[in-house]
């Protein structure tokens, strides 16, 4: 289990950082229930004040009960009082159940936001200082991780840190030709053995898996690092959830589409012969280290084979990502997609299939090429026959990406579309409000995917 997946998303803090705004976010991008316990307090047994009136113990015992009871239902986004970690038994009940996410506030503003409300420790600006001091030491122990906008607590709670620094002894599984073109950077007395694997897809086969396996020699404390592009990284990760039934594995992104999104959220896999990533498994990487400075190197058409999927989650996020720089482009895209992991990290919701928007016609575009096009060349195509299907403008895709239709084996790729959908031809289109899955008639889904096949 990593960071906040299965577990509540906790905000503590300070009176007036602002975490029931942030919290009610955070629920809305996560399809997650939002639960402030400061209002299901005061719902419950009346204004805070007056039940600090009555003795601030008293006060404390029911907050710890409203905590312990959010604690114990489903899987939400919680705000809780500034006060709240005071509790030992809270504090427990927080490193059990839930991801401690500390929403920071500088003591100036703080007090500007809280100091004509009416709070009962909020009327005497040196017990308010003292009191920040106090609490700031109890937040720092307890806290997983610490921001104050949705994205950065996003990034955080599924453990994204922009920095290729690793500081344990691991097993590398590397990219050979980014191999020769980076290091590791490492902190401390550490010990790194090194696994290349082939460029690209040609890692991600079943050959190459077993290889790693017979090559490994390391235990079950120990850690796999994958070094690479996103074919790298699948496959890094795969190992990992194979190889002595499950590793901790960290995930070391050097391409725009690893660092956008296929290393994000756990879909490990390798191709067969009958399809793309049929053999996988959901195992979460215990980091996501991000390095923008590996782009670099990166080629032209890798980096345009990036930018679709960036252009795919602008699309989905209703906003556009691709015209912001790099390290704030990538960031974006790795928090929307954090968003949806945490809202169904194991796809079986519904809702993370949303981040398939093109790729049904991708994966059989692939097929039908023998896997020797780019995934993000035909990811631009899928999005074409997607937004097309959906009724809507084609122009973000045309300008930034500007795909052109391929010469692939048209039957080989109808045949791996429908093996991918395993039965109805439900197409992940594009709405007002986002993403969404529908079933479509089989003419209309053959035509789509025609129409991104030279002749």
């Amino acid at each position: 289990m990593v960071g906040a997946v299965d577990k509540h998303l906790a905000l503590i803090g300070f009176m007036g950082a602002g975490k029931t705004t942030l919290g009610r976010e955070l629920a809305r991008l996560t399809h997650r229930p939002f639960v402030d316990t400061d209002e299901e307090i005061e719902k419950r047994f009346g204004p805070i004040g007056e039940l600090f009136e009555r003795g601030e113990p008293e006060f404390r015992q029911i907050e710890e009960q409203v905590v312990a009871e959010a604690l114990a239902g489903p899987t939400a986004v919680i705000a809780l009082g500034g006060g709240a970690v005071l509790s030992d038994a809270t504090r427990k009940r927080l490193r059990r159940t839930a991801f401690v996410a500390w929403v920071t506030v500088d003591v100036e503003t703080a007090w500007s936001r809280v100091r004509d409300s009416g709070r009962p420790l909020a009327r005497d600006r040196e017990q308010f200082e003292r009191l920040f001091d106090e609490r700031a030491v109890l937040y720092d122990v307890l806290a997983q991780g610490t921001g104050q906008d949705a994205d950065g607590l996003l990034l955080e709670s599924l453990h994204f840190i922009f920095s290729s620094e690793i500081a344990c002894d691991a097993a590398v599984i590397a990219d050979e030709r980014v191999a020769q073109l980076h290091e590791l950077p490492v902190v401390g007395q550490v010990t790194l053995t090194t696994h290349l694997v082939p460029a690209g897809e040609q890692a991600k086969t079943p050959a190459v898996v077993e290889r790693l396996w017979n090559e490994l020699e390391i235990g079950r404390d120990d850690w796999i690092v994958g070094f690479g592009g996103g074919s790298t990284t699948d496959v890094a990760g795969f190992t990992a959830a194979t190889y002595l039934r499950g590793l901790h594995w960290v995930a070391v992104p050097t391409t725009l589409v690893g660092m956008v999104d296929a290393a994000i959220g756990g879909k490990t896999g390798v191709n067969t012969e009958r399809g793309k990533n049929l053999a996988g498994a959901f195992h979460l990487p215990w980091e996501v280290r991000i390095d923008p400075r590996f782009l670099t190197t990166l080629p032209a058409e890798e980096r345009r084979a990036g930018m679709a999927e960036v252009v795919k989650t602008g699309l989905l996020a209703g906003e556009d990502l691709w015209a912001l720089p790099d390290e704030e482009m990538i960031r974006a895209c790795a928090a929307f997609k954090s968003a949806v992991v945490l809202s169904d990290p194991y796809e079986r919701e519904g809702r993370r299939a949303i981040l398939n928007l093109g790729h049904t016609f991708a994966h059989a575009l692939e097929a039908g090429s023998d896997y020797t096009l780019r995934h993000g060349d035909a990811v631009a195509l899928g999005l074409l026959a997607a937004l097309r299907l959906s009724g809507r403008s084609t122009d973000a895709v045309e300008e930034v990406l500007a795909p052109k239709p391929v010469g692939v084996d048209r039957d080989r790729a109808w045949d791996a579309l429908l093996r991918d959908k395993k039965g109805a031809l439900n197409i992940v289109l594009l709405g007002d409000e986002g993403g969404f899955v529908t079933e479509l008639p089989e003419a209309d889904v053959r035509r789509a995917l025609d129409e991104l096949i030279a002749d």
